[in-house]
């Protein structure tokens, strides 16, 4: 579906080169702040104080977050578990309390303004489940890339398949560098986020990757670049019309969702738009620059052996 169409085929490789250059610029800085600024990790990874209370009525998680806020915390956690009357209550590791302390200093300030909440449970959460939690996050990240790749190799060629990796982990490492720049909390969600991005990013390139190819069998007198312009050119309008109606989604989590989902929707905003661009510039123009041609992707037809007519 298409609800307008550019007749005019529009010279994106022609600005390749810099465009590419102001994608290492950003691909170098992001890489830069994550080595040395880190990551802001959220208590999953870091560990911490569980705290489940239960409610006689639905929770009002804007009241429990202002008087947790009140206890001098910062960086903590509210969300239901499971009804809205269960809220799940993180906390970061102080120094010189115990859990038993702060689930004692949490509850007493819950119950001055609601006394029938009932503390339900009360565990802590060591940093070693934290490690367990980034290796098996990191190996996901991996297992994902390594399937794009193959997937990749076997569905088109692999030039492209070098191509679209790179441009989703040029992806990937740019949402990691805003994220280590500006010091958000990384939690589990952005870690669902970032490999959501992941197979939101390769569904671009193939899009535009199935279109140079249909492209090469249609334009047999055209270079290669020019194939390359026409086949972006072609896909605008979807483009335009998928991003834009999943980044209006992706908004209404950012704005409603609550703090749960607003890392979340942020990584997956940088996702997007990055992601538009490294599919049409960045995999693209190295695709281009791998001297990809018509006969990678288009097979010729096979010549009728003479010899063997029978007579």
């Amino acid at each position: 579906m298409e609800f307008f169409r550019i007749r005019r085929t529009i010279p994106f490789m022609r600005h390749a080169l810099v465009l590419n250059a102001i994608s290492i610029i950003f691909f170098v800085l992001a890489v830069f702040f994550i080595v040395t600024r880190g990551f802001h990790l959220s208590i999953e990874f870091t560990g911490g104080t569980v705290i489940e209370v239960h409610y006689p009525q639905p929770a009002q998680l804007d009241e429990v977050r202002s008087t947790v806020a009140e206890l001098g915390y910062t960086d903590f956690q509210v969300q239901n578990f499971g009804t809205s009357r269960d809220v799940m209550i993180r906390l970061p590791v102080r120094e010189g309390e115990t859990s038993a302390m702060q689930s004692e200093s949490v509850m007493g300030a819950l119950q001055a303004s609601v006394p029938d909440a009932e503390l339900r449970r009360v565990e802590f959460v060591g940093p070693q489940v934290g490690r367990e939690l980034v290796e098996n996050g990191l190996m996901a990240l991996l297992v994902t890339v390594i399937g794009i790749m193959i997937y990749l190799g076997f569905r088109f060629e692999w030039k492209f398949a070098i191509a679209g990796v790179a441009a989703n982990l040029h992806d990937v490492v740019i949402i990691l560098g805003f994220f280590a720049f500006f010091q958000w909390e990384f939690s589990l969600s952005v870690l669902a986020g970032v490999l959501a991005v992941l197979g939101y990013s390769v569904n671009e390139s193939v899009v535009i990757m199935d279109r140079i190819r249909e492209n090469f069998r249609k334009q047999r007198k055209t270079s290669v670049r020019e194939v390359i312009d026409s086949a972006i050119t072609q896909t605008m309008s979807r483009t335009i019309i998928t991003h834009g109606s999943t980044q209006m989604m992706v908004l209404s989590m950012f704005f409603f969702g609550g703090p749960t989902l607003h890392n979340f929707s942020l990584a997956l905003t940088i996702g997007i738009w990055f992601g538009i661009y490294s599919s049409i510039f960045v995999a693209s123009s190295i695709a281009m620059w791998l001297g990809v041609k018509r006969e990678d992707l288009v097979k010729a037809p096979k010549k009728e052996d003479p010899s063997a007519e029978i007579v």
